[in-house]
């Protein structure tokens, strides 16, 4: 692993709350590989930690499989059926839809973004005009027109090393991502349930934070990731404290690391909540919600 970078955070915001920022990267302690977060109401980054090396993305991988579904404006109720090529040979990953699975698109979507299925993601770009292949190239022109430049998609699912990005180049997919209603919701739904070859299967959102229903963070996108090369990843968009937040978390080397980190952000914010005043645009959200 390449060297630890230093830990940076925004010196305007720093200098009006009289610190530095070496005082504050030792106050934060993140323990991703790669971190940003950027306020998405002033554009600001908060945080930059290592957010232009390129590592790999693991399942992070899968908001840009929707994109390339979505663009296509395909019909979402068509059933698409797991092939035996949609089978990780590389990995060996589980994947609870068997050889012959079938699913409306719109139920195979919201598997590989909810519930992070390979196989969904697979079959989806299996359907594509010109199939998996055409597929992958239109994921790389994609790319290249978001400005990912740094970026690399060698397959749908996030599964090969060889998928890689960085840290600013996910912010924006995950800027692109956020315009698309139903990513949002697919991504922010806690658990469903579909039918398998006739039979219920639940199936459940990757991220814990999702699952609990965290009354601290409004989650309005999010996308967890797991490799062994990739470490565990996360990018989410997510409003606490009166500060609308994109997140990016990269290579957190313990099953629990990035929400741990994430709750580190939200404590610094916490820390400096009243010299940090709320944007007038979350002051207008909070205005309208409240009795």
């Amino acid at each position: 692993m390449p060297g630890m970078r230093s830990l940076v955070v925004a010196l305007p915001i720093l200098l009006a709350l009289g610190t530095t920022p070496v005082q504050a990267a030792n106050d934060l302690s993140l323990h991703s590989y790669a971190a940003l977060v950027v306020d998405q109401d002033t554009g600001e980054s908060l945080v930059s930690k290592n957010a232009d090396v390129v590592v790999p993305i693991a399942s992070l991988t899968k908001l840009m499989t929707a994109l390339v579904v979505l663009d296509a404006h395909p019909d979402m109720d068509e059933v698409l059926e797991v092939g035996d090529d949609d089978v990780d040979r590389e990995k060996h990953t589980r994947s609870r839809l068997k050889v012959g699975t079938r699913l409306s698109r719109s139920n195979m979507l919201l598997l590989a973004l909810m519930a992070s299925e390979n196989r969904a993601a697979m079959t989806l770009s299996d359907s594509y005009p010109g199939g998996r292949h055409a597929f992958i190239a239109r994921m790389n022109e994609k790319a290249h027109a978001l400005g990912m430049n740094s970026s690399h998609f060698a397959d749908p699912a996030g599964l090969s090393s060889d998928t890689t990005s960085t840290a600013h180049d996910l912010l924006r997919l995950v800027n692109a991502a956020d315009a698309q209603p139903l990513i949002r919701r697919d991504t922010t739904q806690a658990e469903a349930t579909v039918l398998v070859h006739g039979h219920p299967l639940k199936f459940v959102s990757t991220n814990r934070m999702v699952r609990s229903n965290r009354d601290d963070w409004n989650i309005e996108l999010q996308k967890t990731g797991f490799t062994n090369e990739a470490g565990r990843c996360l990018v989410m968009r997510a409003t606490t404290l009166n500060h609308k937040l994109s997140i990016i978390f990269l290579n957190s080397f313990g099953t629990l690391t990035r929400f741990a980190d994430a709750g580190r952000i939200r404590q610094h914010l916490a820390q400096y909540a009243s010299r940090l005043a709320p944007h007038p645009s979350t002051m207008a959200v909070s205005a309208k919600a409240s009795p």
